[in-house]
């Protein structure tokens, strides 16, 4: 399945806590947010550890692989950017952290909650790249 949306989706919005993730996508590197204190994973950025609140914090690579846990594909407003509606998913990578992201390279009619998917991608209109996910080799849920 061919994606027309490549050349039309937004760039991702730069936050001082996130500009390490968008540096590592747009080396197309996958990572996370880790505590150097208790070793915790998290994941949208943010500047303090959500578990023992230490402000001492670094990246770490992770897996890309994950399951669809949750879809949509939004109708109605138009998602802006995009020139057909694109799969909007929660999916859950093997570290267990939650991603609300695009699953591309799959028809809606094919998505299902369970989908086996590994990270990707995609390219934005002011030339970053943006993760996204697409079905694993030989994926069924």
């Amino acid at each position: 399945m061919t994606n027309s949306n490549m050349a039309f989706r937004p760039d991702p919005i730069m936050t001082l806590d996130g500009a390490f993730f968008w540096k590592a996508a747009d080396e197309k590197r996958f990572v996370a947010q880790k505590c150097d204190g208790c070793q915790k994973l998290w994941h949208p950025p943010r500047a303090m550890c959500p578990e023992c609140h230490s402000l001492e914090r670094g990246e770490t690579q992770l897996s890309g692989r994950g399951e669809v846990i949750s879809w949509i594909v939004p109708v109605h407003p138009a998602a802006f950017g995009f020139a057909t509606p694109p799969i909007v998913a929660l999916v859950e990578v093997e570290e267990g952290l939650r991603f609300v992201t695009n699953v591309e390279g799959v028809d809606p009619q094919d998505m299902e909650v369970g989908l086996k998917v590994v990270v990707d991608f995609a390219p934005t209109s002011g030339g970053h790249f943006v993760p996204v996910f697409r079905p694993a080799e030989g994926a069924r849920a």
